[in-house]
């Protein structure tokens, strides 16, 4: 009976500083997308990054941060948490749109077609941007780049 007591308190008391821990963690999301908003990247990189230390797996976080990297112009650093994001949810259109677009800025055609492929697949809020991105893709295309010159 005691074993059993000290087992129900010891989960109580858990799970009571896992939800405390998750508050803080959304905190510093929620500030750091008001600072992105705000267009103050260098202060909510570093409430992402802060997220991040608390809940590693939070793909939001990681997107953001890739929008930063991208405004920044560091395509390694954009396409890193890009990856981050795919790896936890293997599906979200947005990530799977801005990776695209960076393989086609890298003229990195048959990793531009297969994103492509994806996100026709699972695309949902960006779903408009599936004609833009195929227009890219096709101006990448070597038939079409010899007739361009």
């Amino acid at each position: 009976m005691k074993k059993s007591y000290f087992f129900i308190k010891a989960l109580v008391i858990f799970f009571l500083c896992n939800s405390i821990g998750t508050a803080k963690e959304s905190s510093y999301f929620i500030k750091g997308k008001k600072f992105f908003e705000k267009k103050e990247f260098d202060k909510s990189k570093i409430l992402f990054e802060r997220d991040l230390v608390f809940n590693p797996k939070s793909e939001k976080s990681y997107l953001f941060l890739a929008k930063i990297f991208e405004k920044d112009e560091n395509d390694e650093e954009q396409e890193h948490n890009l990856n981050n994001v795919l790896l936890l949810n293997p599906i979200n259109d947005e990530a799977i749109y801005m990776l695209a677009l960076m393989k086609i800025k890298q003229s990195d055609y048959n990793e531009a077609k297969k994103l492509i492929n994806k996100f026709s697949l699972v695309c949902k809020s960006f779903c408009s941007k599936k004609k833009e991105i195929e227009e890219k893709l096709k101006k990448l295309t070597p038939e079409n780049a010899k007739n361009n010159n």
